[in-house]
């Protein structure tokens, strides 16, 4: 009987196999890539309702963070100032900017602004600011230079392996408590050296079990 199909067809279910193979491997490559938290979280820099400049009242004015942040130091979450903080100065500086009216409004029907949040955690992970702020971890370890940015951005991944990193060895990121909040401060004589003592001095050893972050 004649054969229905040339011999070279025989070699169809493997190199289907193959096709689909490498295709697998190259998909998990292309997710592994491009949807890792670096590459899409990293940057995110949304537009708020009103420009507030972070680089105008924390670099060049010197506003400290826990003025606005007041939940930095004494709970889970840093808190966003209302609109009554904001107005504690512009009652009387650019009192009639037409860019602060929402602000305005706001405070006089004691709403919130609306701000969009910029660095946001799945809601499987607990993270604790006032753990972190006074074991001695500076703003700076996770927000980048906040005092250089006219619009705020996401600098870190916030991914799960990034903290592990901080956990794995805090002391390149402690410092003294009263330096938390210093954008541009400078360890001596050097980070590692400084770390590893505070770390011994205040007993930090970060857990890196998964029911420190999910809860």
């Amino acid at each position: 009987m004649a054969q229905l199909f040339p011999k070279w067809t025989n070699k169809t279910p493997r190199m289907v196999a193959s096709f689909f193979g490498v295709g697998a491997v190259g998909a998990t490559l292309v997710v592994w890539k491009f949807f890792a938290p670096g590459f899409l979280w990293a940057g995110y820099r949304p537009q708020q309702p009103v420009p507030y400049s972070h680089l105008l009242h924390v670099g060049q004015l010197g506003l400290d963070c826990r003025y606005c942040h007041t939940g930095v130091e004494r709970g889970a979450k840093a808190a966003v100032p209302p609109a009554a903080t904001c107005m504690n100065c512009h009652r009387t500086i650019r009192a009639d900017s037409p860019l602060l009216a929402p602000i305005r409004e706001a405070a006089a029907g004691g709403k919130a602004v609306e701000w969009v949040k910029v660095h946001g955690l799945a809601d499987y992970v607990y993270f604790d600011h006032s753990r972190h702020v006074n074991a001695g971890i500076g703003c700076v370890s996770c927000h980048g230079r906040i005092d250089q940015m006219e619009v705020v951005r996401q600098v870190a991944p916030l991914s799960m392996f990034w903290c592990l990193d901080c956990h794995r060895a805090p002391e390149n990121h402690l410092r003294p408590r009263e330096h938390v909040t210093s954008m541009d401060w400078k360890a001596e004589p050097d980070q590692r050296t400084l770390g590893l003592r505070l770390k011994q001095e205040r007993g930090i050893n970060p857990p890196q079990h998964c029911s420190a972050c999910h809860r």
